[in-house]
């Protein structure tokens, strides 16, 4: 079958994050990533099915991971050679049309203990390295799996839901990153009226917008926005006050009516939810944020230089938000079923901007990497044209 596999190959590695920081997406070319026929992967045991992809998308941890920009603490966490793709739509042997809940976890493993299903569940991540499969974090990352990124990939039933019928393939597939931005949503733990800043207004930016408006009790929603179009989604979604990424400080300051000490408010935003994750975009977060507040870091961070000092002096609450699970605050219902209702309300399927082949991956990955400035949010692959 015809799949992007990416290879652990280090001189392919460092050529793409040097060249990358010149063009993203160049990985594509000069990565180890490559367009190949490889054997279909066997079906580990009871339990497991194999899915064929109808679309799988290109988030930005696959941009990073294609340009060399990933962080070394995944290896461990990775076998190679892997195919990647963790957000997809797909069909069983027996004709279902499933979303994936990509994470690994015990169950798929077949690994005993008290862990939950997904990882946004448990206590102990040793599970990820152990099992029935090689180490993997999610599928997407493991050798033994495949991804979607290829015509057939194996995944277990407890990772697998049923599509809506009223949704179309873009709608379903949009269902896994609303659902991370929904999880980092709830992470912020908004209080009845609470000022709300979200940096970057890509997928995960309007995800996570979507999800305080509508399932938190947040009072305003102030966004940073780079381009025309993501200004216009974000407001669609829920978001109030939508500016430039370099008017969000200056636009919380009018409306707390603080005062600035040096480069920072004495006076914030109760939350701030970082949707980029790198060295700018978790310092302006920081400095945006009220003393004793909280930043919950959404976008994948790699490697990041940050001055903490504020952090320390303001007792600031930084936290991370991973993947999704059962929502204490909604009665332990799983994300996947809040995004669902998400998807459906707000029409988000919309954000799904173009497909590509294959065999067009170059093209789709470049796409991708320069999706802001193209006036698009989601790219996805078409595996089976």
């Amino acid at each position: 079958m015809k799949a992007l596999l990416y290879e652990r190959k280090e001189a392919r590695f460092v050529a793409a994050a040097t060249l990358s920081r010149l063009r993203p997406g160049t990985g594509a070319s000069v990565g180890p990533i490559k367009l190949t026929d490889i054997a279909e992967p066997h079906v580990p045991g009871d339990g497991w099915q194999r899915i064929t992809p109808l679309l799988s998308g290109i988030c930005g941890s696959d941009l990073a991971t294609i340009d060399g920009r990933t962080s070394r603490y995944f290896e461990p966490l990775v076998s190679f050679p892997f195919v990647p793709g963790h957000e997809v739509v797909g069909q069983t042997d027996d004709g279902r049309r499933v979303i994936l809940e990509p994470v690994l976890g015990p169950a798929a493993r077949a690994v005993e203990g008290e862990h939950g299903v997904g990882q946004a569940d448990g206590h102990d991540y040793g599970h990820l390295t152990t099992g029935s499969i090689g180490p993997g974090l999610q599928i997407g990352s493991c050798a033994a799996t495949g991804g979607g990124w290829a015509e057939s990939f194996v995944a277990h039933e407890t990772q697998l839901h049923d599509v809506p019928d009223d949704f179309d393939d873009a709608a379903a597939l949009i269902v896994e990153p609303v659902a991370a931005g929904i999880h980092g949503a709830l992470k912020a733990n908004v209080q009845a009226g609470d000022t709300v800043v979200v940096v970057g207004a890509g997928m995960m930016g309007l995800a996570a917008i979507a999800g305080l408006r509508h399932l938190t009790d947040v009072g305003t929603i102030v966004v940073g926005a780079k381009h025309p179009h993501q200004r216009r989604l974000a407001a669609m979604v829920g978001a109030d006050v939508v500016v430039g990424p370099d008017e969000v400080a200056r636009a919380v300051r009018r409306m707390q009516g603080s005062s600035v000490i040096g480069t920072r408010l004495a006076r914030g935003a109760d939350a701030v939810i970082d949707a980029v994750g790198n060295s700018t975009s978790l310092t302006d977060a920081i400095g945006i944020a009220r003393p004793r507040g909280r930043v919950v870091m959404l976008g994948m961070p790699g490697p990041v230089s940050v001055d903490l000092a504020a952090l320390w002096h303001r007792e600031t609450e930084l936290v991370g938000s991973y993947c999704y699970g059962g929502e204490h605050s909604h009665g332990d219902l799983h994300t996947f079923d809040l995004a669902i209702d998400l998807v459906r309300s707000l029409n988000l399927g919309q954000l799904v901007s173009a497909t590509y082949s294959l065999g067009d991956y170059r093209d789709a990955i470049d796409h991708a990497a320069t999706i802001g400035a193209r006036g698009g949010v989601r790219i996805a692959f078409s595996p089976q044209h």
